[in-house]
């Protein structure tokens, strides 16, 4: 890989991506909506091309992809754009790389898998999404594994990291910046995972670079599982004793999702991921690519932090 297109440069998983890329000496078309936030992320970092552009329209996406190898389709789209948006942008996206020769690499989360039922998820386990979302997500994989072109599938948990802004963990950290207690989405003691975009990066990236990962969907988890209790121990050693943390479980978050906006709303038939342990099992992609050490929370959080403080 000489040359990749990173879609959604702006967001946390792909500033992420573009960095890791950057890092191993390939040059990288960062493709997103707003000029100025892409010049603030990448402007002077060299052997990236900044390239602002609508992925719903076909035509600017193929142009910008013209000479790359591989499309990383790391857009985010808001919750309430998925229906009428999501699948005609994969569209898009699977049309440029096929008219530019280009293989696909995409972020996906976890909502294609539906509920867990108490397993950690594998690749081959049967997809039955129960939400809307997730019923999208399922057919947007769905199209790109039947198109005619080299891809793989990345799911990934809930992000954090710096610059990933629309995450639950920023939404926290952001909070205990400000003042002393930070609202965190889910009950205090349910086990989860959050995947720090820097290893997320990484492990996309390798998988991206080898032939033999394409025509595969790869889970890939975060360091460890943790609770909410863990997570405020974390912060209140690195912000200070007096900070606290309020839990928002699924009754509080359906009172809030009244008033608070049709995205919060949308987000609200996800909220089962973050009230029962709903996890990513890695035996596919370690046995593929090998043991690697991936970033502690302590560490990871404390990155994020540093990032966040320099209002960037």
């Amino acid at each position: 890989m000489k040359k990749a297109m990173v879609i959604g440069a702006s967001g946390g998983m792909g500033y992420a991506l573009v960095l890791e890329l950057i890092s191993r000496g390939v040059e990288v078309v960062a493709f997103a909506r707003g000029k100025e936030r892409l010049e603030v992320l990448f402007g002077k970092i060299e052997n990236v091309i900044i390239r602002p552009g609508d992925a719903g329209e076909k035509k600017q996406v193929s142009e910008a992809a013209n000479g790359v190898d591989v499309i990383f389709h790391a857009l985010n789209l808001p919750y309430e754009e998925w229906k009428e948006n999501l699948l005609p942008i994969t569209k898009n996206i699977i049309e440029a790389a096929e008219e530019n020769g280009a293989k696909l690499a995409v972020v996906d989360n976890i909502y294609a898998y539906g509920k867990s039922g108490g397993e950690r998820l594998k690749e081959d386990k049967e997809k039955t999404p129960h939400t809307k979302k997730g019923k999208v997500r399922k057919e947007m994989g769905e199209m790109i594994q039947q198109a005619p072109i080299r891809s793989l599938i990345c799911h990934f948990p809930d992000f954090y990291g710096p610059n990933a802004t629309n995450t639950y963990i920023h939404f926290t950290l952001e909070q205990l910046l400000k003042k002393k207690k930070g609202g965190y989405v889910g009950p205090k003691d349910i086990e989860r995972e959050f995947i720090f975009t820097k290893d997320g990066a990484r492990g996309m990236v390798e998988l991206a670079l080898r032939d033999d990962a394409y025509g595969h969907s790869w889970n890939i988890p975060a360091v460890s599982t943790i609770t909410g209790r863990d997570f405020e121990k974390m912060v209140r050693k690195q912000l200070g004793k007096d900070k606290q943390l309020y839990y928002i479980t699924k009754p509080m978050f359906a009172l809030y999702a009244i008033v608070a906006g049709k995205g919060m709303r949308e987000a609200l038939e996800m909220q089962y991921i973050n009230a029962e342990p709903t996890i990513l099992s890695g035996e596919k992609v370690t046995k593929f690519l090998g043991e690697w050490k991936s970033t502690s929370y302590e560490k990871g959080i404390e990155e994020t932090i540093g990032y966040m403080l320099k209002k960037v």
